[in-house]
C-alpha cells in the first residue's frame, strides 16, 4: 500500500544554503578570533569583482 505522506522533498537551493552556513559555523568554531570579511568571502566562494580604473 502506498503511503501518500511518505514523500521525499529536495530543495537544491536550501541544501546549498545549509552547506554554506555549515561551512561558516565550522570555520568560526575553529577560529580563535572573529572571521574577517575576506575569510568569510573565501569560505562562501565569493569572487571579488575586478577593479576598473577610472
Amino acid at each position: 500500500m502506498h503511503d501518500q505522506f511518505d514523500v521525499t522533498l529536495e530543495d537544491s537551493d536550501l541544501l546549498g544554503e545549509v552547506e554554506l552556513t555549515t561551512s561558516l559555523i565550522i570555520a568560526a568554531s575553529e577560529s580563535d578570533d572573529h572571521l574577517s570579511s575576506d575569510e568569510i568571502d573565501q569560505i562562501l566562494g565569493v569572487v571579488p569583482e575586478p577593479r576598473h580604473e577610472s
